[in-house]
């Protein structure tokens, strides 16, 4: 277990802390035996010539798997068996394709509690925030297997010449996508982007992070048993600065989720060779708690909204604005909330937030609240490590009197820390708001439909919740989801979720006669005057 410096004061167990004994977390679950892991384990596309690594329980520190890393020959092989498979999946019809993730659908409900079980051991969240990964990947393979067909049929579009131009948009599969997906969601991200791909009919090579592997071979364990060909989803282990070159060297399109540091060297080498990409990156997202909100339901939201997944989610609240009318009402009863919560190690439902999941998010986490308090910064809740609950576990934190010059006002903490700030009017709020580099995602509260829209549309971010913390906009798969400015860009869900892996092709066909010819003895001019008229008349009857 490591050791972690306290920044405010001993490790005294409080309210919000549920101790898994003298500091060791639980044994894993039954479910994650050795069989299963020796399973998932072959299911990597390794050869065997690279060194394992070693995955440890964040509740516990207790050894999970060696896993098998990939090299760079691996990759390409990888990418050529992908390649040969998505020939004849290119091919397959949708319906048959749209059949298999409906079967992927009910065999992830199937095993729920299993995905649960691993989503916990590698990642250490609590169990209610995985189930909600189990219930989005259902979501996702639902909304995916539903609308490919009509996402991806051709479609008619407005010819050239009335009567004349018969205009088809196709859309083709790219190829390979090289997913490279992150720790913090690793059954939502591992798998949620590779269902459309897989849809549109490509091939997919993904990274999963080493952390949560298990997670993601799990996914493509249950998607081969759908009926998934063999080859067409491979997942390849290893480390950016090993396979992170060969990966972008056989993608067709690039899909990446994580830190924008990292997005950014992504979009350049994907620039570099002419390929689409689509990123999310960090955020530093606020929440805006209006004057007229409903106070307790706002306060049970703003819970959910700074602690779910311990901070660790993307689109999670760090920067939270309440309105200075009901500032004093609103702040203890938030505080109060927050020290109630249940935390700890356990796999069941009997805790409301778990574990960070590696030393290096504490560290983080617990660096930026001792930056903060060392400048001036008030803790109103939290503000401790806790090595008694398991290695990586920290308290629920709020701090006050937060000034620029302190890391956690601007910087992503991706841990469990709110700052809360006062404001006066909507659009005070709203230029605080978006004062960063940021614009993943917000929140807005308060009764008023029509207000909560109106701020909610002024404020500089790709999602926005009225009246709920993150998941109404998140879930509505039908919906884009993605960032502005440093977030990233390009967009998941909806239907630009599956049309960005595609290339449209045009397809004109001239009726009865070619545009030039009939005209050429006009010469230029007449021929110029001929389309003007055309033109105006086209306008008159309101043609597009």
């Amino acid at each position: 277990m490591s050791t972690t410096v306290d920044p405010v004061g001993d490790a005294t167990p409080s309210r919000n802390a549920t101790s898994s004994g003298g500091g060791v977390g639980p044994v894993l679950p039954a479910t994650v035996n050795d069989l299963l892991r020796k399973r998932l384990c072959s299911l990597v596309a390794s050869s065997g010539t690279a060194s394992s690594v070693t995955t440890t329980a964040p509740f516990s520190g207790e050894k999970v798997v060696d896993l098998p890393q990939c090299s760079a020959e691996d990759v390409a092989a990888a990418a050529e068996r992908a390649r040969r498979a998505q020939a004849a999946w290119s091919a397959t019809p949708i319906s048959r394709r749209a059949a298999v993730f409906g079967d992927f659908h009910d065999l992830v409900l199937e095993h729920r509690d299993e995905l649960m079980d691993l989503i916990q051991v590698e990642n250490g969240k609590a169990r209610r925030d995985a189930f909600l990964e189990v219930a989005d990947i259902a979501n996702t393979a639902r909304y995916y297997a539903r609308t490919a067909a009509r996402a991806l049929a051709p479609h008619r579009r407005t010819g050239l010449i009335p009567g004349l131009t018969d205009v088809r948009e196709l859309r083709h599969p790219l190829g390979i996508v090289t997913i490279i997906s992150p720790w913090n969601y690793p059954l939502s991200l591992g798998a949620g982007d590779t269902i459309p791909a897989l849809l549109a009919g490509n091939a997919v090579v993904q990274k999963p992070d080493n952390q949560t592997a298990l997670t993601a071979l799990f996914a493509l364990d249950l998607a081969r048993r759908a009926g998934l060909p063999e080859d067409l989803w491979q997942i390849v282990l290893g480390r950016g600065s090993t396979i992170g070159t060969p990966l972008l060297d056989i993608a067709d399109y690039v899909m990446f989720t994580g830190s924008t540091e990292s997005g950014r060297r992504i979009a350049a080498e994907a620039g570099g060779r002419l390929i689409g990409c689509s990123l999310e990156l960090g955020g530093k997202n606020a929440m805006l708690v209006l004057d007229d909100a409903d106070l307790g339901r706002t306060v049970e939201g703003a819970v959910r909204a700074c602690f779910s997944s311990s901070g660790q989610l993307c689109i999670s609240i760090e920067r939270m604005y309440v309105a200075d009318a009901i500032y004093d009402r609103f702040v203890p009863a938030f505080v109060a909330a927050v020290e109630e919560m249940r935390t700890g190690a356990a796999y069941d439902f009997s805790t409301q937030m778990g574990s960070l999941t590696s030393t290096e998010q504490l560290d983080v986490t617990s660096a930026h609240v001792s930056d903060a308090v060392d400048k001036g910064a008030t803790v109103l809740a939290g503000g401790r490590a806790r090595p008694d609950l398991g290695p990586y576990f920290h308290e629920p934190t709020v701090l006050t009197n937060v000034t620029p010059d302190m890391t956690c006002f601007a910087e992503e903490t991706f841990g469990p820390l709110v700052s809360i700030y006062r404001f006066h009017s909507d659009d005070e709020a709203v230029e605080l708001a978006n004062d960063t580099r940021y614009g993943l995602n917000a929140s807005v509260w308060s009764r008023s439909p029509a207000r909560g829209r109106a701020v909610a549309a002024r404020l500089h971010a790709g999602t926005v919740n009225v009246n709920e913390a993150y998941a109404a906009a998140w879930g509505s798969i039908d919906a884009p989801m993605g960032g502005m400015g440093d977030s990233g860009l390009g967009r998941r869900h909806g239907i630009a979720g599956i049309t960005k892996f595609t290339e449209s092709q045009t397809i004109a066909r001239q009726r009865l006669m070619n545009l030039a010819p009939p005209l050429r003895q006009l010469g230029d001019d007449g021929f110029a005057t001929i389309m003007t008229t055309a033109l105006k008349l086209m306008k008159r009857a309101g043609w597009r």
